[in-house]
Parts: C-alpha cells; sequence; structure tokens
C-alpha cells in the first residue's frame, strides 16, 4: 500500500558533500510508500552546496523535488532544524518525514513533535502503510523484544536505523530543485555553536552505518591492530566495548552499546568481546554475528551466529591472511 501524501527526506551529507550511505535507503523506502505522489528531498545548506553528481544520484532513487533548506540560524543545531524542517513540511504537505537514525535527527525529531503535534518513532527496521496508517517495526529492550508501533497522527514522522532497505534505482528524471529559507524563531537561536570539529577521515565506513563492523574488547589487551587489520580487509568500521574505550585503548565515539552506538550491520565480527549485557544492547540486530573469544562461556557465544574459540592473536592473523589470499 503506498501513501497519497508527499514524503518528504532528510538528505545527510557528509563534509566532502557525499551522500550519507543510509540516505540511498531512505530515498528508496520513500519512493515505495509515496507511490504516484512526489518523493521530496531536503539538502541543508550548511555551507556545502549539492554537487550535479548529487542531484542526479538523488533523481535516480526517486526523488523528485530537490529542496536547497537555509535558515537564518545554524542547521548543526536541532532547534534550527526542527523549525526549518518544519516549514519546508507545511509548504510540500508531506505526511511522512524519512530521517537517518542519528543522535542529531532523533533530537530533532522530538522538537517537530512538539511543535507539529507529529507522531514519531525512532530507530524503525521496517516502515509500512496499513489501513492507512504508518506501521514501523522496531526492536526494544536491548534487542531482546521485536516490536511494531502504529502512527495515528496525520504527520508521521520516523528515523530508520541503517542497513534496513535494499537500495535500487530507477529511470531519473531531473528533479525540480528550489531554495527554500526560514527565518526560524528567537527561541530556536538561543543557543550559539561556538566551533565544531570534524573528525579525521580514517578512510573506513562510518560506525553507525557500516554494512561491516570489527569490534574489539578486552580480550585485546589494548591493542587494536588486528581489529582495524581485520576491518580494513573486509570493509568495515571499527568498534569496541566501553571496557576498551574507558582504558583509552580507542576513542569513545567507537563505543558500541546502550551507552554508545546502536549498530545493525549485515555482518559483525566481535574479537576479544565477552557479550555483556549493555554492549549487545547495542548490536544484537546484526544480520550475521561472528565472535572470536578464548573463554568458550563468553555471553557472546549465546547469540552467535558463528564462533571461533581460540587467542586472537593466533585467529587473526590466520583469518587475515586467508582473506587476503582469497581477494587475491
Amino acid at each position: 500500500m503506498t501513501v497519497a501524501a508527499p514524503v518528504l527526506v532528510l538528505l545527510d551529507h557528509t563534509e566532502t558533500g557525499a551522500l550519507r550511505a543510509p540516505v540511498r535507503e531512505l530515498l528508496t523506502l520513500a519512493r515505495g510508500l509515496a507511490g504516484s505522489a512526489p518523493v521530496h528531498a531536503a539538502w541543508p545548506l550548511d555551507g556545502i552546496e549539492p554537487s550535479a553528481s548529487v542531484i542526479d544520484d538523488v533523481a535516480s532513487l526517486g526523488a523528485t523535488h530537490m529542496h536547497r533548506l537555509s535558515a537564518d540560524g545554524d542547521l548543526h543545531l536541532s532547534a534550527v532544524l526542527a523549525e526549518a524542517l518544519a516549514s519546508l513540511l507545511d509548504a510540500t504537505g508531506a505526511g511522512l518525514l524519512l530521517l537517518e537514525s542519528s543522535f542529531e535527527n532523533k533530537e530533532a525529531a522530538a522538537r517537530l513533535a512538539v511543535s507539529t503535534g507529529a507522531g514519531v518513532i525512532t530507530d524503525a527496521d521496517t516502515l509500512s502503510l496499513v489501513d492507512g496508517r504508518f506501521v514501523a517495526a522496531k526492536t526494544v529492550f536491548a534487542g531482546t523484544w521485536n516490536t511494531t508501533c502504529a502512527i495515528t497522527a496525520p504527520l508521521a514522522i520516523v528515523t530508520v536505523k541503517p542497513n534496513s532497505v535494499v537500495v535500487s534505482t530507477i529511470a531519473p528524471t531531473t528533479p525540480v530543485v528550489t531554495d527554500h529559507a526560514v527565518a526560524v524563531s528567537e527561541k530556536a537561536r538561543r543557543v550559539t555553536l561556538v566551533e565544531r570539529v570534524v573528525r579525521p577521515e580514517s578512510g573506513r565506513p562510518d560506525l553507525g552505518s557500516a554494512a561491516v563492523v570489527v569490534a574489539g574488547g578486552r580480550g585485546t589487551e589494548g591493542d587494536f591492530s588486528l581489529v582495524e587489520e581485520l576491518a580494513d580487509v573486509i570493509g568495515g568500521a571499527v568498534g569496541a566495548t566501553r571496557v576498551a574505550t574507558d582504558e583509552g585503548w580507542i576513542g569513545h565515539d567507537a563505543q558500541i552499546g546502550q551507552t554508545g552506538v546502536t549498530i545493525a550491520p549485515k555482518l559483525y565480527v566481535g574479537v576479544g568481546v565477552s557479550g555483556a549485557v549493555h554492549h549487545r544492547g547495542g548490536m544484537q540486530a546484526s544480520g550475521t554475528i561472528v565472535a572470536i573469544n578464548s573463554d568458550p562461556d563468553a555471553p557472546i557465544f549465546e547469540i552467535a551466529d558463528f564462533g571461533v574459540v581460540g587467542d586472537l592473536f593466533t585467529v587473526l592473523p590466520q583469518a587475515v591472511a586467508e582473506l587476503r589470499r582469497l581477494k587475491g
């Protein structure tokens, strides 16, 4: 079933102006839900202009309209972004707003719900239209329960987990590109962004949206070189447990778990990870879970699809060598 109202998608992008991978999933999802209704895409003008190739990419994913969204406030602030999106929702008549499930977007979604009366679902795994209502499936309680949530309000706002939608393209048309400038309220500008520090590019995928993640825990004893080497061979991101970040072995931005990043990659490899409940809550929705641990009673083996009982310093070099051989 498809919706009769337009769908709006927020186009999160990198500092280099490239679309973030989850956005391509959102546009694919929007196209399927919109049917014959238009799909609108909002590009936040935060100092980076959308390139011609990005516009073509957005069109091939089904967007019929692209809005260059600007405001007289910093769009990196959730209050400013929320007011800008509220204005664009009103202008387009969209009945559904789709966003990548990031910390920033979830905060903006909450503000939008307060100002517009919209129904909000965060961290959705799937989204469909059932009897005229948007219904999302999501996992809760540290990944131990699967739930379905229906939005009854006229406006639906949904943040979708990365790796939830198979991306597909269509024969592109030329989207209508327009400027949408918003004058935000004084309330939204009460917070001033003093400084933004851009994380140095590692060449690896972003942890929150990566399809493959290799995570290291206490068993690494502080040496993440083999974890990073395996991640680079299989094109994955590097994550860690809370113990590893608390010990200073790796930055806190790599922490996976209830108090860190929640991930849902197609492949998760836990290296020296015991599988404590607070870590499992952040990765249990992974498609395939591989565990490497010297303790056969480690809790991670309870949820692993494939387990290796052994010393990671022996197992990983062999695994990396074999993977390189297979890759030629």
